[in-house]
This record gives structure tokens, C-alpha cells and sequence, in this order.
């Protein structure tokens, strides 16, 4: 049975006799809605920890005005519903309760938060790490799991956790993906069948421009044929770029360090992101070397 709590000293009270028996704990924000890709992550918190508490928290910060604040999919009789048997707390605060009257402090995050989303929602990521910033002092989880979906969100909350020493162990769960390969998304939701069909080439397009890159071909060439392949299903691209996975920084595939490759794009006015490891084929001549 998940139990339910709205507020900082009740969550708090909860956790502190997990803390007495010896407990340890991890924590899955979200924004709700959820779905296969979330419960994953649950699944993930639950291999690892003795209790896991889920967050659901739309989080005002980190929309603009004109984004999809208003109409952000919510059901938290369903999330609940959901959720038993796979965590042990759901903590649903209000926006009273994350932000207080008056509250004038705000999180910011420099390096990896650079480009991407920031140049496309300049105001998304002092909000994300706003938000995370408190659920970690809140909840204080020996580890929070966060979706490799959202790659460069869990890149900033890495660097946050690390510059401000905060004690938790930040771990990235892997994308869930429909048959088509198109990302679970809260946000998938708003998409007519036919739309839904089309929002498959995104994946196809950003894995096969991986699979180009990583078998030694030319990263530019790769990334314009994948263009046009997401432009032709119909999608407005935001970004599509090949980054240093650890960084973030641009990459030109020519260092032998772990890349992604990353993608933004609008299909039908919704925004879907995405992305992709990119992993080196052995070369020939790096296999002569070796016997040497």
C-alpha cells in the first residue's frame, strides 16, 4: 500500500523512522502522469534501496508562459493507483508548499546546462534545478533516479549534486520506448494516432545517425540525413547535435570519449526530446595494433 503525503514536516516525520531502522532510501521525482518509463525507474530505485519515495510535482518554474503549464496532463487518483505495490510513499506537494509566499531563491547551473533545451527554454533549467535543489533537502534520499531520456536534465542535476556537495547518488535509468522506438512522454498523450505513427521516425532518424557516426562515418553527413528524414515526417527541429556525454560540450566524433547524440523537435505543436549513445565500432586498424 502507498501511502500519501503533502507536505514538507509529514514526509520528514515518514522518513525519519525509515532512517531509524537503518533504511536506505531513494527518491524518483515526477511530474506525474505516469506511465512504463516512470514505473522503470521506480523498478530501478526499488533493485537498490530498502524504500522509495515517488514525487509528483508539476513544477511552475520550469514552464514559460506559453508553454503547456495549464493543461499538463493530471491524475492523481491513477499515478496512486499505479504506483502500489512499487513504492512505499507518494509525496504530492502544492506550489504553496515547494514555494513558499515570498520565496525569492533560485538555483542555477552553469556547464552542462549551456545550449540544447537553454537555448530553446532559457528559463527551463533554473527551474529544474530550482525544484530538484529542494525534493533533494526535503526527502535527503541516499540515491534519486533520474530518465536518461531527459539526458541533459540529468547531466545538470549530476553537476548541481556535485558542486553543492549535497549527499545523494544521482543514477539515470534507461529510455522505455514504445514498439515503434518513439519515448515514453507524459506528453505523447497529445498526439492523434496518426501523429503518433509519424513521432516514430524521430527515434528511427536519431539511431541510425548513432549507428552512422559509431561505425566511423562522417558525424555532419549522419546528422543532415537525419534531418531531413525527422523534417520529412513533419517535425520543426529545435537542435539536433552530437555533445560529450559526461559534458555535454560539442563533439566532433574525432576524441575517443563517449558521445550523444541528441534531438528537440515539434510534431503537431507538441515538443518531443530524445536521444541516443553513440558507441565506436572497433576498427581494423586498431586491432592489428593490438597484436602487435
Amino acid at each position: 500500500m502507498t501511502d500519501v503525503v503533502t507536505t514538507v514536516s509529514a514526509l520528514r516525520a515518514r522518513l525519519s523512522s525509515w532512517r531509524a531502522a537503518g533504511e536506505r532510501i531513494a527518491l524518483v521525482p515526477t511530474m506525474g502522469a505516469l506511465h512504463a518509463g516512470h514505473l522503470a525507474l521506480v523498478a530501478r530505485a526499488r533493485s537498490e534501496v530498502d524504500r522509495v519515495v515517488v514525487s509528483i510535482f508539476v513544477n511552475p518554474t520550469q514552464f514559460a508562459p506559453n508553454e503547456d503549464f495549464a493543461t499538463y496532463p493530471r491524475n492523481l487518483d491513477s499515478d496512486l493507483a499505479a504506483l502500489q505495490d512499487a513504492a512505499d510513499l507518494l509525496y504530492a506537494p502544492q506550489v504553496s508548499e515547494m514555494y513558499p509566499e515570498g520565496a525569492a531563491t533560485v538555483v542555477t547551473v552553469g556547464g552542462p546546462a549551456a545550449g540544447l533545451e537553454s537555448d530553446a527554454r532559457p528559463h527551463f533549467f533554473a527551474g529544474v534545478a530550482t525544484v530538484v535543489t529542494k525534493l533533494l533537502i526535503q526527502c535527503a534520499p541516499d540515491i534519486a533516479v533520474f530518465g536518461e531520456k531527459d539526458f541533459q536534465q540529468l547531466a545538470v542535476v549530476r553537476r548541481l549534486v556535485r558542486d553543492l556537495s549535497l549527499p545523494v547518488e544521482i543514477v539515470g535509468g534507461e529510455t522505455v520506448r514504445e514498439t515503434s522506438g518513439l519515448a515514453l512522454s507524459s506528453r505523447n498523450a497529445y498526439f492523434s494516432p496518426a501523429d503518433r505513427t509519424r513521432a516514430a521516425a524521430l527515434y528511427a532518424a536519431l539511431d541510425a545517425a548513432a549507428a552512422e557516426i559509431g561505425d566511423g562515418g562522417n558525424p555532419e553527413r549522419a546528422i543532415a540525413v537525419a534531418r531531413l528524414q525527422i523534417e520529412r515526417a513533419g517535425f520543426a527541429i529545435d537542435y539536433l547535435e552530437l555533445r560529450d556525454a559526461e559534458t555535454l560540450a560539442s563533439s566532433d566524433a574525432s576524441e575517443d570519449r563517449p558521445m550523444r547524440l541528441l534531438v528537440a523537435a515539434r510534431l503537431s505543436n507538441v515538443r518531443l526530446i530524445d536521444n541516443v549513445g553513440v558507441t565506436k565500432s572497433l576498427r581494423p586498424q586498431a586491432v592489428v595494433a593490438s597484436r602487435r
